[in-house]
């Protein structure tokens, strides 16, 4: 090549990287307007008083007097405070069930070989693409057939929420968990096996501390399903001291055709918080556990 011709070269490669720049500025854009505009306009809500929320004039993005009065009625309010402690036992106990049963089985699929093991790790994940809205029926039956059977009361119980948000974060979990197990060296537990460990002593002793990212990643989507889901709670729990955050601020805030919007926005920035910390520290060990499955097993 010659030197024109490497220097024309040189330039239109220059030219298409100013262009790949300018377009990723314009994507992160787009991104800042349609994604944080609206937890912004949140915030902005939550610090209104209800008079300046319902006057007609002014800059809706705009505070004249910016005032907590809505965050401190609702940490004050023990019904707010029930809540979020429902929330917080229901994901507590979701999660800790949710990784028993995610790890044991993906361990199994992933390395203790057998009949059939390709075909059901793929039906695990499969089970998690049924949409919810067409399990909450049967699922509300059966609640109510175990009711006639056992005599134990399942709808409108804040611990039915722990019967049915594993079948949610099981499936999803496990399908992680057996992509970052099979990117695990099988050197490792051949020479666990080697030197005379059991599968639990391969398990604990070898695979937990080398999963870590992907145990972690597993446990904050079990976290975020069992903190945020709407539906299952809106069908198994009515009553005020049942219901849990997501719930509970909808059915509490909003009485007939009236909205108290600041509440509501402080309430959603309250609910939103645990997960929105859980993410800001640990978004590297989720992208690691998400993606180790990619290119191994």
């Amino acid at each position: 090549m010659s030197r024109p011709e490497a220097v024309a070269s040189a330039g239109d490669l220059r030219r298409d990287r100013r262009w790949a720049l300018w377009a990723a500025y314009g994507c992160l854009a787009l991104f800042c307007v349609f994604f944080l505009a609206p937890p912004l306009y949140a915030l902005v809500t939550s610090l209104k008083t209800s008079q300046e929320i319902a006057a007609l004039d002014g800059n809706p993005w705009l505070v004249r007097e910016p005032t907590l009065a809505n965050y401190a009625a609702l940490l004050g309010s023990p019904v707010f405070l029930r809540f979020f402690w429902n929330s917080a036992r229901v994901a507590l106990i979701v999660v800790s069930v949710t990784m028993i049963i995610s790890t044991l089985a993906a361990f199994s699929l992933a390395r203790m070989r057998f009949f059939g093991s390709t075909a059901l790790a793929t039906g695990v994940f499969l089970t998690y693409l049924i949409p919810e809205t067409l399990l909450f029926i049967p699922k509300f039956q059966i609640f109510t057939w175990l009711r006639d059977v056992t005599g134990i009361e399942f709808i409108n119980r804040w611990w039915v929420l722990c019967i049915v948000y594993p079948t949610l974060t099981v499936p999803f979990c496990t399908w992680i968990l057996i992509g970052y197990f099979s990117s695990i060296p099988k050197e490792l537990d051949e020479a666990a096996i080697v030197d005379g460990a059991s599968y639990f002593q391969i398990l604990f002793r070898v695979f937990l501390p080398v999963a870590l990212p992907g145990l972690i990643a597993a446990t904050i989507f079990a976290f975020t399903v069992s903190w945020a889901q709407f539906l299952y709670p809106l069908a198994f729990t009515t009553s005020l001291d049942q219901l849990v955050l997501p719930v509970g601020i909808v059915t509490n805030l909003i009485k007939g055709d009236v909205f108290n919007w600041g509440q509501i926005m402080a309430g959603a920035l309250l609910t939103a918080a645990p997960p929105v910390l859980l993410y800001a520290f640990l978004m590297d060990y989720y992208i690691a556990g998400l993606t180790a499955g990619a290119t191994k097993g």
